[in-house]
């Protein structure tokens, strides 16, 4: 097998009519990535060929996967990992096939290979091109954050005891983030501003954290939060049925809460009591094998 590129040609000692030792990988998603490494771990070697300028395709954009909603990046990364460092995988980014000839167990490939205007082998990834760039705007200097809200006096009061609690570091953000949750029961913009320069830690990094997790809000919630689980287990089970039931009967929509501020509903994809699907849990206390005609007599309980 010979691929040839725009930046070279690489071919294999294999004869004409002989069977390579060699497999071209068209596209760098999860199937491609995936193929490369078992075809790796068969012993041969394995061209990664990927038009964008990195692998990972579609996966690597998702937050989540169906349908158990495990992390999309948690299973992707090591993946990428592994294929990057294999040795027996050449990833070819920023490439395309414009070419195949031969017949099975002997193919020709022709590859293009879009310049990026670096030397790959001496790129250590400092930056320091993108600001000599002479064909680019020069990178200006980010302005330190400042809170645009003031924050209360008791939630300062509030934010300063919490804060002291933990090493200024990012590794603190979910404790903090959980200590203000309890404290407020939600976490209020002007708080979280605060926390940025508190910790130093982007206000962007907070909000992707705090909009991730299902245990923090960043709206008010009522005195009792209601989560109906919609993972598989429940949902087959009839808890689809059932929130629409409490969507009726409390007047508001998931995430939302009642103009009383009494009622906060949520769905959530699994509370960890699949043999008791369909389940729910109020402020803390899980209610299983929840029938529709005893919704009504279950909230009772909170009033």
């Amino acid at each position: 097998m010979i691929v040839e590129s725009d930046i070279g040609t690489k071919t294999t000692t294999a004869a004409k009519k002989d069977l390579s030792g060699a497999v071209l990988v068209s596209g760098g998603g999860i199937a491609g990535i995936q193929a490369a490494i078992d075809l790796s771990a068969a012993g041969f070697l394995v061209y990664l060929v990927e038009e964008s300028p990195t692998i990972g395709g579609n996966m690597a954009r998702l937050d989540k996967t169906f349908p158990t909603g495990d992390c999309a990046t948690c299973i992707i990364s090591p993946k990428i990992v592994a294929c990057m460092r294999d040795l027996n995988i050449e990833v070819m980014t920023m490439s395309e096939v414009i070419a195949l000839d031969g017949e099975a167990g002997n193919f020709t490939a022709k590859v293009r290979t879009k310049p990026r205007s670096v030397k790959m082998d001496a790129c250590t990834g400092c930056g320091d091109c993108i600001e000599h760039c002479p064909v680019r705007n020069r990178v200006q200097d980010v302005k330190p954050f400042a809170p645009v809200v003031p924050v209360a006096d008791d939630d300062r009061k509030l934010l300063n005891t919490i804060v002291a609690k933990y090493p200024k570091e990012q590794a603190s953000l979910i404790p903090v983030l959980q200590d203000i949750t309890e404290a407020r029961g939600y976490l209020p913009r002007p708080m979280l501003e605060s926390l940025s320069v508190d910790i130093d830690v982007a206000l962007a990094d907070i909000l992707r954290v705090a909009s991730f997790y299902n245990g923090f809000s960043l709206k008010p919630v009522g005195r009792i939060t209601i989560e109906v689980c919609l993972g598989t287990a429940c949902f087959v089970r009839g808890s689809g049925l059932l929130f629409e039931r409490l969507e009726e009967e409390l007047g508001v929509g998931d995430g939302e809460t009642d103009t009383e501020g009494r009622f906060t509903l949520r769905s959530v994809r699994c509370i960890g009591c699949c043999a008791l699907a369909p389940a729910m849990r109020i402020n803390g206390v899980t209610f299983g094998k929840v029938k529709l005609d005893k919704v009504i007599d279950i909230l009772k309980r909170f009033e």
